[in-house]
């Protein structure tokens, strides 16, 4: 049914805008002939409205009388020259890039796609028009320093799935995160920010879809401005906004940030003969990286299929207004972005001078919250660890690899786990960041959980229905002779003790920590490391209680609890192994031996040295007290040991300390130290059981 024509309206906002009495609909294109609006009714009966005026290769129109709960799609016809790089079909019903909800599934059909001369509507989501009033009250961003960040890396749905103290029907929704008891578990931890993988609208892939099974990380995004709707409570038209909005108030009003995983590299749409949902219809030439040799294809800098076009204007401003839309209208307090450096690229190479980076940069709202970067893409020189410009933090997958490393067997000696442990001044110290700038992590959502690498030797993603080759053996760690679930309580037990001391040496490194969801509760995926597509047990949380849960859970907390009580573990600049004033010849930082002296230029390059004592000074570092009184720091001995076997180590005497008393020792459950080791004189012999990170208090 086609209505007369809609009223002129403005070019501005892009997308669906309810005023009060109607809807303005704008749409950018610079290949369209002509656009129409596509409204639906209850019943699924379609009416196209044309948008006859243009301004700035903009469509526009208003239609009065139109409200929230609306749904819509616009139908882009035009020349169509698929060698040029341009694609319009107007039978295919197009999602609006600025959607603030959308409705409905993507179902896989021959229809979806170019030249079928098919209908997509019946097989394609729908757009809906929101309104973004919403009660906040008295809520106020945490604004935590980065230097006191504890960042919590989950998934909306798998966090809360089987949680039994949360309702049924709220259960993997933002409403369950919203619950007291999801809440109580991230504040008993002493959490302060939680990085949620993607919220972003998205579907699943037409091949997971051929095999049944759903993309669960949800890295295939169609909208950059709509929540997605899976992860409502409600089934109500759009309510998946304020149900989001409710979760953020909820989670603020506990004192944690919110930090969103956010995938503007690549969208849904894949490959050139993909399915036709959006961009691809409406600008194609625009929208993506087409290559100059054929523009019938695509640069591919992401893995996915395409890689989006942040070089253009008008792709610019829709990342830009999706960004300053989550934090203005949504309160997110920080973006953490996936493949950044496929974002970054200007020509071919990552160009730290790129305008997304200028943009970025200049923007009074987003220069003002948390950015993280994933340093990296598929392409050609899209590892870029360390080479982000100031404001950005970075994944520092160089301490993921180290630290792994180390706690696997130590036979890379000790030279890099030194600047891992010290904030990375290799990578960030030279263009003015500071240590925060490294986002430590040892594991992610994507590979093996902590548990896992203490577990197995390899992957084994055979749920996965790819023969095992999907995913990366990135696992060096020691299974300790036994795969997977075992009786063997020696197994258990070193099992136990490693993934105690790579949550320790992570957890009080310099920089900011990450933690993934489930690790501080013994959290198993069988050895999957490429969990995408697992919707089920493999991926969510298990809240059951054991004797290995508490063990885990109780040090998590006492580590996160002893990093906020000293600063000497959460620097502001850089450690410069300089004299500490009054510290009789201490340094500010010292490394060791296990004879107990100071480590020798040859010590550095001895690969089979698998043991070190890292002095930390906090004289002269101080904090702010719960009343707000300065409190003087300690100064801390760290001993990582990774061997197989116990080792002696002589510990400082005087100057460094006279007494030092244990505070972690992760060879013990919970890493309590035992009440009759927990005292020791300095220049006495530690015995340091294997894979083990001992924690010793200077006490002057």
């Amino acid at each position: 049914m086609l209505l007369p024509q809609s009223w002129p309206g403005r070019p501005f906002p892009l997308g669906a805008t309810w005023d009060g009495e109607g809807v303005n609909f704008a749409l950018f294109t610079t290949t369209a002939s002509s656009v129409a609006v596509a409204l639906f009714d209850d019943d699924g009966i379609e009416t196209l409205v044309p948008l006859i005026e243009t301004t700035y290769q903009i469509f526009h129109g208003y239609l009065p009388g139109v409200g929230p709960g609306q749904r819509y799609g616009f139908r882009v016809d035009g020349r169509s020259a698929p060698r040029e790089g341009i694609v319009h079909d107007p039978t295919k019903l197009l999602v609006d890039p600025y959607a603030r909800a959308i409705e409905g599934e993507f179902e896989d059909d021959p229809a979806v796609y170019l030249n079928s001369g098919e209908d997509s509507a019946p097989y394609v989501p729908r757009s809906v028009v929101a309104h973004d009033s919403f009660p906040w009250g008295n809520d106020q961003r945490p604004h935590v320093p980065w230097d006191d960040t504890v960042i919590y890396e989950m998934h909306v749905k798998g966090f809360t799935k089987l949680h039994p103290d949360i309702p049924p029907a709220l259960r993997g929704t933002y409403a369950g995160l919203a619950h007291p008891a999801a809440i109580d578990h991230l504040t008993s931890l002493g959490i302060t920010a939680v990085e949620l993988l993607p919220v972003h609208q998205s579907v699943s892939e037409p091949h997971l879809q051929a095999r049944g099974v759903t993309n669960y990380w949800g890295y295939n995004t169609l909208g950059y401005f709509a929540p997605h709707a899976g992860y409502a409570a409600s089934s109500a038209r759009g309510d998946q906004v304020r149900e989001f909005k409710a979760m953020v108030r909820a989670l603020h009003a506990a004192g944690i940030e919110v930090i969103l995983d956010v995938v503007y590299n690549h969208t849904a749409e894949g490959p050139p003969d993909g399915p036709v949902l959006s961009l691809r219809g409406i600008d194609n030439q625009t929208y993506y990286r087409l290559r100059p040799d054929d523009r019938s294809k695509y640069l591919d800098y992401t893995g996915c299929g395409n890689t989006i076009d942040a070089r253009h204007h008008s792709v610019l401003q829709m990342i830009m207004d999706s960004l300053r839309y989550w934090v203005t209208e949504m309160h997110v307090d920080g973006f953490r972005f996936d493949l950044a450096s496929a974002l970054a690229r200007s020509l071919y190479d990552v160009d730290k001078l790129s305008a997304f980076f200028d943009t970025i940069h200049q923007d009074p709202i987003i220069s003002q919250v948390k950015l993280i970067a994933e340093p990296w893409d598929v392409g050609a020189g899209g590892y870029q660890v360390g080479e982000f410009p100031p404001l950005w933090t970075e994944w520092n997958g160089k301490y993921r690899d180290t630290l792994r490393s180390f706690w696997a067997h130590g036979g890379d000696g000790v030279r890099d786990l030194a600047y891992r442990l010290t904030g990375s001044s290799d990578l960030y110290a030279d263009d003015g960041r500071l240590p925060y700038a490294s986002i430590n992590f040892i594991t992610a959502h994507d590979g093996f959980t902590m548990r896992d690498l203490a577990s197995y030797a390899r992957k084994h993603n055979e749920a996965n229905g790819e023969d095992n080759r999907d995913g990366t053996d990135d696992n060096r760690s020691n299974n300790f002779g036994v795969e997977g679930p075992t009786d063997d309580a020696d197994v258990q037990l070193m099992r136990l003790r490693q993934v105690r001391s790579m949550l320790t040496s992570l957890l009080l490194s310099t920089g900011a920590p990450m933690i993934t969801a489930g690790d501080e509760r013994w959290r198993t995926q069988q050895g999957n490391n490429n969990a995408y597509m697992q919707d089920n047990a493999i991926s969510w949380l298990d809240w059951t209680e054991t004797q290995q849960t508490a063990d885990i859970q109780s040090l998590t907390r006492r580590l996160i609890a002893l990093r906020k009580a000293s600063p000497v573990f959460r620097q502001r600049a850089f450690f410069a192994g300089r004299a500490v004033p009054g510290g009789d010849g201490c340094k500010d930082l010292a490394w060791f031996h296990p004879s107990g002296r100071e480590l020798a230029d040859p010590d550095w390059f001895d690969g089979s040295l698998c043991t070190i004592g890292m002095y930390l000074d906090g004289r002269g570092l101080r904090s702010r007290g719960s009343r707000g009184q300065l409190v003087i720091d300690h100064s801390y001995l760290a001993i990582l040991h990774s061997g197989d076997e116990p080792i002696p180590f002589a510990l400082p005497a005087a100057p460094w300390a006279a007494t030092y008393s244990a505070v972690i020792d992760t060879s013990q459950p919970g890493g309590e130290p035992t009440p009759g080791s927990a005292s020791a004189l300095g220049g006495s012999v530690r015995t340091i059981p294997a894979r083990t990170c001992l924690i010793l208090r200077v006490e002057r």
